[in-house]
């Protein structure tokens, strides 16, 4: 009996596929935990109760996610963090296919298989990439609008319905994370100079339909417009400017996608121009941010990648065997060698010694939320500012806490807040009373011993975790003192 013989492109798309699995769980499980997917998650359950963000609560984003999270609620509510954080991965798995799509919709039928693997090795076995689009962020959802945009777009000359539905979910990505709302007028000005007019008439009806759509129903109800308003001042009230964070932020963007800026290097920049244009739109007004976090641009890497891709492979005097290997080995050398494996396993080092975490934070995310069902068992309420507790354990915080460590409180509020605090269990890291939204300072310290002195009133101290969640804070958990 012969033994079917394994070709290289199906080779190295099984190491490709073993090795994205591998590097899956590892950001499921092992990656850090992140106060955004907190009150990410935490919008959505306040959406699936009937509550309307910009009136009911804050929120500084565009108002998809929650809306399109909503449905699914009960799988953290049942299942926790880890629950989200796998729902999440294959809204980006999903995102990582239509990249692999649009490649193969862009180079010669004889190079197609490789381009895909290409673009499936620079985003599938990226460790950096998994694990920002496997958190409930807006980078998973929102990438996946802004590639089924440009997938559609391919088809766009030939099929109006293409063309509107590229114009649609280019609006959801804006809807998602706002910032993104500049690659609409990058394709629509791509498809005037390509003097496709029936494509840019069919572009611009799903474009301003989907925004009308997103938007419309905020901006004329004057409650949630003024509250969609506030949330625009959040994100330009922290202003300044650090030329030292800026070049920094560059610097890790390119550390973590450094096969994506080789393969780019390597290729030409004659096809497919319009998706570098729309990169480089998008990369431009989030670099412009205060503090451009190098992870602002993982929804549009894709489109990074699928350039590089297309045009490394699209070069005839590249042999396919040795692209797919040079492509691979430099994925698996920098994912593999990651720092980010360290940084999830150790809390930095002590002089001589590392100081091992004993286990994931997820893990011990999941082991506070058993200890505080134990002090309240079918409790409803939690008063934290750590809103990955609150998903874990399924609990509400007080209202004006929707946004964890980023609430907007005045002073006022927060000593009202406190005096009429009854949660019987209180969750509290370093982040608690600590960052002064907006511009997100630290708030005075004479403020916050106020704070804590008037917390100690009402709660006594049951358990301490020395090094908690994001950053390894520690965390106190207490209980309500009777009156």
């Amino acid at each position: 009996m012969s033994i079917p013989r394994i070709t290289g492109g199906r080779l190295f798309g099984a190491l490709a596929l073993v090795a994205s699995v591998i590097l899956g769980a590892a950001a499921v499980w092992m990656g850090g935990l992140n106060q955004d997917e907190g009150w990410y998650l935490y919008a959505t359950n306040l959406v699936a109760d009937g509550l309307v963000p910009y009136r009911d609560f804050a929120y500084t984003q565009g108002p998809v996610l929650p809306f399109a999270y909503a449905p699914f609620a009960g799988i953290w509510q049942t299942f926790g963090l880890l629950g989200a954080r796998l729902f999440t991965l294959g809204l980006g798995l999903c995102g990582i296919l239509l990249a692999m799509g649009l490649a193969r919709r862009l180079v010669p039928d004889d190079r197609r298989g490789t381009a895909a693997l290409v673009v499936f090795f620079l985003l599938a076995t990226n460790l950096y990439h998994l694990y920002y689009v496997a958190i409930p962020k807006t980078y998973a959802l929102a990438g996946l609008f802004v590639l089924a945009g440009f997938f559609l777009l391919t088809t766009a000359r030939q099929h109006a319905a293409a063309a509107l539905g590229a114009g649609l979910c280019l609006a959801l990505a804006a809807g998602t994370r706002l910032s993104l709302s500049a690659l609409l007028p990058v394709v629509g000005m791509g498809l005037l100079c390509a003097r496709q007019g029936k494509a840019l008439l069919a572009f611009c009806l799903g474009g301003f339909g989907g925004l009308a759509l997103v938007f419309g129903p905020f901006l004329l109800d004057p409650a949630t417009r003024a509250g969609l308003v506030a949330a625009q001042t959040y994100h330009t009230a922290r202003g300044g400017f650090d030329l030292t964070w800026t070049v920094g932020s560059l610097s890790r963007l390119v550390r973590w996608y450094l096969p994506v800026f080789l393969v780019l290097g390597l290729g030409g920049f004659t096809r497919a121009r319009l998706l570098l244009v729309a990169f480089l739109a998008v990369f431009s007004v989030q670099m412009l941010a205060p503090f451009p976090y190098e992870d602002y641009q993982v929804p549009i890497m894709g489109l990074l990648a699928v350039f590089a891709a297309v045009n490394f492979v699209g070069r005839t005097d590249v042999a396919l065997p040795r692209a797919r290997l040079l492509v691979l080995g430099l994925c698996f050398a920098t994912s593999f060698g990651s720092p980010l494996l360290e940084s999830w396993a150790t809390n930095g080092q002590d002089r001589f010694w590392s100081r091992k975490k004993p286990k994931t934070e997820l893990a011990q995310l999941r082991e506070v939320a058993r200890t505080i069902e134990t002090l309240d068992p079918g409790g409803k309420t939690l008063f934290t500012q750590d809103l990955y507790l609150a998903i874990e354990t399924n609990r509400r915080v007080p209202k004006g806490l929707e946004m964890g460590p980023f609430a907007i409180l005045s002073d006022t509020d927060w000593r009202e807040l406190l005096a009429t605090v009854d949660c019987p269990v209180a969750a509290l890291s370093g982040y608690t009373f600590a960052i002064e939204p907006p511009v997100c300072n630290e708030r005075p310290v004479e403020q916050q011993l106020a704070y804590w002195n008037l917390l100690k009133a009402k709660y006594r101290l049951v358990v301490q975790e020395e090094a908690f969640g994001q950053n390894a804070t520690p965390l106190l958990i207490l209980t309500r003192t009777s009156d």
